[in-house]
């Protein structure tokens, strides 16, 4: 079965081409001019991803994500937004977004990340459904204090629960996205081990999309900000002209 799209920009030329660009590319879109839309269309039939403009009248992306998410809605969400700031982007990913892609950009970045935010989310059905099932009757258990490090990785006063998505820092929960919460596990579990820039986007975006991109370095900051704590050493640590290490010290 194609896979399913919702599309909501309000530049008529760009929803257009984006839409049969899409089409072309299999996929069965639903297009549409502004946020009140978007709701009223995701409410009706669930897509299996939506791709959002930020910047739209009256109902704008970040409100369209901030509402399906405070609904409890786990769709995935691909931003698109000109804004270039990166307190812009982060704005993007504290509604609720799992990637964002810059105006202008080339169909084939968006085609790349729409797969690779469907790969995350299938790997996410596929886990057993009993192993759900404990997760969600867990839910509100604390961190487990003593288990063995492949399913409760550990490190740096770190602590997470991949079937439940959850994740502590000396006790404190954290709230973190999808694509935070996949990054900070991977980190966690190469604790001490410099993680180069194309690993990292492989394993977690499924897709390299150099040098140039500013993608990991901006989830990173987000991170790093609901992580750090003052007098408290930075847990992530940038190893310039490499990548990215998880270590206390």
């Amino acid at each position: 079965m194609p896979r399913t799209v919702l599309l909501a920009e309000d530049d008529r030329a760009i929803r257009h081409a984006l839409e049969r660009a899409l089409t072309l590319e299999g996929y069965r879109v639903t297009a549409v001019a502004d946020g009140a839309e978007a709701l009223a269309e995701a409410h009706r039939g669930r897509p299996d991803v939506l791709v959002l403009d930020v910047m739209m009248p009256g109902v704008d992306g970040l409100q369209v994500c901030r509402e399906l998410r405070a609904e409890g809605d786990a769709t995935p969400i691909l931003m698109l937004t000109a804004l270039v700031e990166t307190a812009d982007r982060i704005a993007g990913l504290d509604a609720g977004a799992d990637d964002y892609v810059v105006k202008p950009f080339d169909v084939e970045e968006v085609f790349a990340r729409l797969r690779a935010l469907l790969r995350r989310t299938d790997r996410t059905e596929r886990t057993d459904p009993a192993e759900r099932a404990e997760a969600a009757a867990d839910d509100r258990a604390a961190p487990p204090e003593e288990a063995p490090d492949d399913r409760y990785p550990q490190a740096a006063g770190l602590r997470m629960d991949p079937r439940a998505r959850r994740a502590w820092r000396d006790g404190r929960e954290l709230e973190l996205t999808r694509t935070e919460f996949e990054l900070l596990e991977l980190l966690v579990r190469n604790a001490g081990t410099v993680l180069d820039h194309s690993t990292i986007y492989d394993r977690i975006w499924g897709y390299d999309f150099g040098p140039g991109s500013k993608n990991l370095a901006v989830y990173v900051g987000y991170l790093r900000r609901k992580l750090d704590q003052p007098g408290a050493p930075q847990l992530i640590q940038t190893v310039r002209g490499v990548g990215y290490v998880l270590r206390a010290d």
